[in-house]
């Protein structure tokens, strides 16, 4: 797991309460921020994935 992972793990987890507590109460802002920080976590996860790949095929050509 590298950084990238890492980063998405955490803005999935924030956007889901800011979504949470957006939806609790109300709020529509938040509640659209808190989709917006998983959306970001979510690329990250992605840009996570691709970089597991590269590193992948380049061990395998080792």
């Amino acid at each position: 797991m590298d950084r990238e992972h890492v980063k998405g793990a955490v803005d999935k987890a924030k956007g889901a309460i800011k979504e949470g507590a957006g939806k609790i109460t109300g709020d529509k802002d938040m509640e659209t921020v808190g989709k917006i920080d998983k959306a970001k976590g979510s690329a990250h996860n992605a840009a996570g994935d691709v970089k597991d790949a590269a590193r992948n095929a380049a061990d395998a050509l080792k």
